[in-house]
């Protein structure tokens, strides 16, 4: 029989600041389980107790705080236009000839990429290096300076340049992976949002300051590192502090496909730049303000009209577009074409890197170890350019030439696009399911909700740092030994774990805790 009583759970004695007056309510007994009941605010019981109205039926999910990314949108974005001002689109050229900086930064970029994720167990997270926010200033303000002081030192511009790209490629990567790691712990969502943001708040910024010369730019070349690095450390402070610290490093198997995909967009990039319009490129341009812009207006507006596997098909449609346009002739084949295969870079590029979020987030592994990599596809955009280069030299008409290289890239672009969303292995074998996700802003928003409620069952019952973890896993659906590795614990040393947190929470079984922590 159905029993009523007053509620004994230890939540309902001690209620965080936000949740609802628990003394008041009631539990509902049957058997063994009790199901705790909190009574509607009259205005809230007659708004569902009453037929609901035609416009109410589906409202999509909206983000609120949007004001949490400015420190997100001046980290990436300082550091984005700043390495547009310095390396991807210079004011001037290197006096004296030697080796393009652009192309040694770029070299340099990726050497560093793959060096984190390589020795990432031996130094994540990289924001709490004691070295690693200072040496990322100090690397990109001494790259400034070698930048602003070759005009003036023609004999030794050469070594001012080379040391330049180095310096500024240590110091970009580093601002680069520090942010990633400041972005990880938010829901997929406003990375996702964030970070389109970000990229796009580096258009106007590069934009303003490409006006400026002598004094003015050089002083600017000094500010928008500092900007950065201060925004990572707001951005870094702001976060919980279980999200901060040091988290084990559980092992994995890299997920080669994605990056995969994401290197043959960045060739067929390549195979373009030479002739690429003025205001288009992956770097802070028209053309990706334009791409981020959208993306960010769809996410945040319609998301609940768009799966996530609708906006990765996005990108090949653009780059798609963009080649079958190469060899029309006029303004519609060259501008329309550089710009729609911009766009389809930018995008495919963003869209990778929330499938490493994906994966950083369910398995816990360091974004480091997965984002570092990805750097390489600065590479493939080199060695694309090469390649149209040395075609150019065959002497096989430019026409033939365009029609070869758009069938063949074509071909290539829409095999591994394909590949990457038919995977069946990105989940069973990474444990990535983005790609599968319907709504990206609702399931965000369910997460963020769980993390609420794990933050206030932890708060009230007093539950250990090692507790609280194994909590908020059970509560996002881990099963044990999935817990066990992420953990590196033993199984009877889990157990033992979730024992006393039954006894602490006074539940009895999984269910319960799942309910408690607003699961399923």
């Amino acid at each position: 029989m159905w029993q009523l009583s007053k509620p004994k759970h230890p939540l309902f004695s001690r209620c965080p600041a936000g949740l609802p007056p628990c003394r008041q309510g009631i539990t509902l007994h049957h058997g063994e389980f009790s199901f705790p009941h909190v009574p509607m605010p009259p205005s809230m019981a007659s708004r569902y107790n009453e037929p609901m109205k035609k416009k109410d039926r589906k409202r999509p999910a909206r983000i609120d705080n949007l004001e949490q990314m400015i420190p997100y949108l001046f980290a990436l974005g300082c550091a984005r236009a700043w390495m547009t001002l310095t390396f991807a689109a210079p004011a001037g050229t290197v006096p004296g000839g030697g080796p393009d900086p652009h192309m040694l930064f770029d070299y340099a970029y990726a050497a560093f990429g793959i060096a984190a994720t390589v020795f990432a167990r031996h130094f994540v997270p990289l924001h709490c290096r004691p070295w690693a926010k200072p040496g990322a200033l100090v690397a990109m303000i001494a790259a400034s300076l070698c930048i602003i002081a070759a005009p003036h030192a023609p004999d030794a511009a050469v070594v001012l340049s080379g040391a330049s790209a180095l310096l500024g490629a240590f110091g970009f990567c580093a601002v680069l992976l520090m942010f990633n790691e400041a972005i990880v712990p938010l829901s997929l969502v406003r990375i996702a949002l964030y970070t389109a943001a970000s990229r796009f708040i580096a258009v106007p910024l590069t934009y303003l300051c490409q006006g400026l010369s002598g004094d003015r730019m050089a002083l600017v070349l000094v500010i928008l590192p500092l900007a950065a690095t201060a925004s990572i450390a707001v951005a870094i402070r702001a976060l919980p502090e279980r999200d901060r610290s040091p988290r084990p490093y559980p092992k994995f198997s890299f997920p080669w496909k994605p990056l995969a995909v994401l290197c043959i967009y960045a060739f067929a990039y390549g195979l373009r730049t030479a002739q690429l319009p003025d205001g288009a490129g992956v770097h802070s341009s028209l053309s990706t303000a334009l791409v981020m812009g959208g993306f960010f207006v769809v996410v945040y507006f319609f998301s609940d009209r768009f799966s996530v596997s609708a906006l990765f098909r996005s990108p090949l449609l653009l780059m798609v577009c963009g080649l079958l346009l190469i060899p029309a002739e006029g303004i519609l084949g060259t501008t329309a074409a550089g710009y729609l295969i911009s766009m389809g870079m930018s995008l495919m590029s963003l869209l990778i890197g929330l499938l490493f979020y994906d994966l950083s987030k369910r398995t816990g592994v360091a974004i480091v170890a997965l984002t570092g990599v990805t750097r390489v596809n600065s590479l493939f955009t080199l060695w694309g350019g090469d390649i149209a280069d040395l075609l150019g030299r065959t002497g096989i008409e430019p026409g033939v030439q365009d029609v070869v290289l758009t069938m063949g890239v074509v071909m290539l672009v829409l095999a591994s696009t394909l590949m990457l969303l038919s995977e069946k292995t990105l989940a069973s074998r990474w444990g990535i399911r983005l790609v599968d996700a319907d709504d990206l802003a609702a399931e965000s928003l369910k997460a963020e909700k769980i993390a609420e409620h794990c933050d206030a069952v932890s708060a009230s019952c007093h539950l250990s740092p090692r507790e609280d973890e194994i909590v908020r896993l059970i509560a996002r659906g881990k099963t044990n030994p999935e817990i066990e590795r992420e953990l590196f614990i033993a199984p009877g040393t889990l157990k033992a774990h979730i024992q006393h947190i039954y006894v602490k929470c006074s539940v009895h079984s999984r269910k319960e805790l799942l309910q408690l922590c607003g699961g399923e």
